[in-house]
């Protein structure tokens, strides 16, 4: 069965990728995605794996059109921030990195405060703090 789980997504220049990563304090893993095409960049605590593969490489494993970020969205990429200033941090560093806050920062549903954001390439990605303590009881 399955042990591990990697995200794959298409981007223009890994390099330019791999810096604006590294200024959001993101780490990649220099043994894998190994060359100039592709990088592994690690999200969390567990590591889970985001593979940046420049685009003709990431369409020569699909066989499909690579989605026009600048049209739609096809996944929104979320992930946890430990508080609300974290956001904020994480949101001035996207705009020096050259990124686009689209959404926020700003609180939503009474227990989460967030934004999104779109990297080099116009993936979206969500960045939340959510203090459970306030989260509607079912």
């Amino acid at each position: 069965m399955t042990k591990e789980f990697w995200i794959n997504l298409p981007v223009k220049d890994v390099k330019k990728s791999k810096e604006f990563f590294t200024k959001l304090g993101f780490s990649f893993n220099p043994h894998a995605g190994g060359g100039e095409n592709s990088a592994c960049l690690l999200m969390g605590n567990e590591n889970i794996v985001v593979m940046l593969f420049e685009e003709p490489t990431f369409k020569s494993f699909t066989n499909h059109a690579i989605t026009d970020t600048k049209q739609s969205t096809e996944v929104l990429l979320s992930f946890d921030a430990e508080s609300r200033s974290e956001v904020d941090d994480i949101a001035a560093k996207v705009k020096a990195a050259g990124g686009a806050v689209v959404n926020g920062p700003g609180d939503s549903q009474g227990w989460m405060y967030g934004m999104v954001f779109s990297d080099l390439d116009g993936h979206r990605w969500n960045v939340l703090y959510m203090d459970i303590s306030k989260m509607p009881k079912a």
